[in-house]
């Protein structure tokens, strides 16, 4: 029966240590000094002639950012953001206003890694991976970003921005 004992004990130790060698933490991810990343003056081309610049400020433990879409030097449209850091979700909140639209777009988003993260629209901040709308956004290197828009689980549009250099 001892030698039963002893197997049986080194089983189990041999089984509770694999499981915590198998389990690997993932470091908590700091959404406030993340988002930071996109500070500065961001620029991409949407279209011919076509382009877009966001200009973003940190606000507390937000962004304040401040966008348009411009043709051959001439203003399409403009929009603001509002970003807010909800720590009950770990994720911003923001709040988006163009002036063409009469709509306030609320948004989430969060990093999913040092570098990748996803924005969803709020009422899908629940399932977002079953939003119907959403965007993906990966930092290439600290003056690029590839953001991807996903309409019902296909890739809509991709676009890359570029950080305008001297600001940040």
């Amino acid at each position: 029966m001892k030698n039963f004992s002893y197997t049986a004990v080194f089983v189990i130790i041999s089984i509770i240590f694999n499981e915590l060698q198998a389990q690997t933490t993932q470091p908590k991810l700091i959404q406030v000094e993340l988002m930071r990343q996109f500070l500065g003056t961001w620029k991409s081309e949407i279209g011919k002639d076509t382009i877009v610049i966001g200009e973003n400020a940190a606000f507390g433990n937000g962004l304040v950012s401040n966008g348009r879409i411009t043709t051959k030097g001439k203003i399409l449209d403009s929009m603001k953001q509002l970003y807010g850091y909800d720590k009950k979700t770990d994720k911003f909140i923001i709040a988006e206003l163009i002036e063409s639209s009469p709509v306030i777009e609320m948004c989430a988003a969060w990093f999913t890694s040092e570098t990748t993260g996803e924005m969803v629209l709020y009422q899908d901040i629940s399932n977002p991976e079953k939003a119907s709308l959403k965007w993906k956004f990966e930092f290439k290197s600290n003056d690029i970003i590839v953001q991807t828009a996903i309409v019902n689980s296909k890739i809509a549009k991709e676009i890359t921005l570029n950080r305008i250099k001297g600001e940040q």
